[in-house]
């Protein structure tokens, strides 16, 4: 009869949840990789149309602008696609010229990391 030692018991024990631990660490990793961008493109998309576009903002995550430089090539393009989720074409391109190829290619993205993770 085979008798196993206490400290073996011990060490299939932390073996077992080492290897569960890992397992659900994986999972994580996996759906986080997964869906991360599709909801951070959404929630984004979602964000620019209840927000109102035409209200001067007071806090601007833009670096340029941040330190006191006046030309952002990025500047304008939340409020253009704001402005276009809302229906107002005109304000969208006064905005930014860019906006609604930004948007359009944002838009193509959520749906093929639709049609690639559903």
């Amino acid at each position: 009869m085979v008798r196993i030692k206490p400290n073996c018991q011990e060490n299939i024990y932390n073996s077992y949840q080492n290897d569960n631990a890992h397992s659900i660490s994986n999972v994580f990793k996996k759906y986080f990789h997964t869906y991360f961008e599709l909801i951070f493109w959404t929630i984004a998309l979602t964000a620019l149309f209840t927000l109102n576009p035409s209200q001067e903002s007071h806090f601007s995550l833009c670096l340029f602008k941040n330190l006191g430089l006046q030309f952002c090539p990025g500047c304008g393009l939340g409020h253009s696609i704001s402005y276009l989720l809302h229906g107002y074409l005109k304000a969208s391109i006064n905005a930014h010229p860019l906006g609604i190829i930004a948007f359009l290619i944002i838009l193509n993205r959520i749906f093929q990391l639709i049609k690639h993770n559903l």
